[in-house]
């Protein structure tokens, strides 16, 4: 009797580890690939409907994954369009990267350039952005050489984020404290934006001001990203080799792995924008979450 109470004890024990272990956000085994007809995506983001729109970068493209499960072509000549992002007028906001500029593309697909230079210098070449509340425009800046590019060296040495208010066309320095931003994304409440430096390593943590000026750096978690997204409890996804997730205060909490070498941008897609949305590589893939995205 003896040894069935402990060995029950045991086993209850031992399969209640692995329970607890489980990734309770995402299962590893439903990542599905949706396309690799890419030469390499980037720039996820999601509108109001739930559909999702990311870059082919390399092939200056604009594609469209819609809430049916449908793929096309959403604009060609797209102005290298790296990372993208809807205002609340439904208009995407990019950035184009051909000519260092920040564009709004609206519904009838028309550009138009809203940031070209910053004190009469090319930026280094927007890569990531966040809109606020306010409709005001944060942008990183990071310097990687494009072979579609004339110059051969930055005109700004410095590598930045970038604020740029609604309705302006003067952007002005917010953060030059990092070595090479990336990734970027705030939260719904406008209180807090996350940074990624890629060289570093790391990811930080600002207050945002009513200003929108950024005050008390804080590291948050030793890795950095090219995307992020967050969800609706607050986790940070970032994206590199495959997607990492991490609470608010810096603990790691999933780990899922893509089959590519890079993993560029991530979003919360669908009707319920309860799907991770992953750009990767030549690819983009899709995974069922038990989260929801906010962004």
């Amino acid at each position: 009797m003896m040894k069935y109470v402990l060995f029950s004890i045991l086993s209850f024990l031992f399969f209640n580890s692995i329970a607890q272990s489980k990734n309770p956000i995402f299962d590893q085994d439903s990542l599905k690939l949706i396309s690799s007809q890419f030469k390499f995506t980037e720039g996820a983001s999601v509108d109001k409907q739930g559909n999702v729109f990311f870059t082919d970068q390399p092939n200056d493209k604009i594609w469209k994954y819609d809430i049916n499960g449908k793929l096309s072509l959403y604009m060609d000549k797209s102005g290298r369009a790296n990372g993208t992002y809807f205002d609340q007028k439904g208009n995407l906001i990019v950035c184009a990267d051909e000519n260092n500029q920040i564009w709004s593309i609206d519904k009838n697909k028309k550009p138009t350039v809203l940031f070209t230079d910053y004190e009469g210098k090319k930026v280094n070449g927007p890569n990531d952005i966040w809109l606020d509340a306010k409709g005001g425009i944060y942008f990183t800046d990071p310097y990687y050489q494009r072979d579609y590019w004339t110059r051969k060296s930055p005109e700004i040495l410095k590598e930045n984020v970038f604020y740029l208010p609604k309705g302006k066309r003067k952007a002005r320095i917010v953060a030059a404290d990092i070595v090479k931003p990336n990734g970027i994304v705030g939260t719904p409440d406008g209180k807090f934006l996350y940074v990624a430096d890629r060289k570093a390593d790391v990811t930080y943590r600002y207050d945002i001001k009513d200003d929108a000026s950024l005050i008390n750096r804080t590291l948050v978690f030793n890795q950095g990203s090219d995307g992020m997204t967050l969800d609706n409890k607050g986790n940070i996804y970032i994206t590199g080799k495959g997607v990492d997730v991490y609470k608010p205060s810096g603990e790691k909490i999933a780990h899922l792995n893509v089959p590519e070498d890079w993993c560029g941008n991530i979003c919360f897609g669908g009707k319920n924008r309860n799907i991770l949305f992953i750009t990767a590589s030549k690819s983009l893939y899709m995974l069922p979450t038990n989260a929801k995205g906010v962004e």
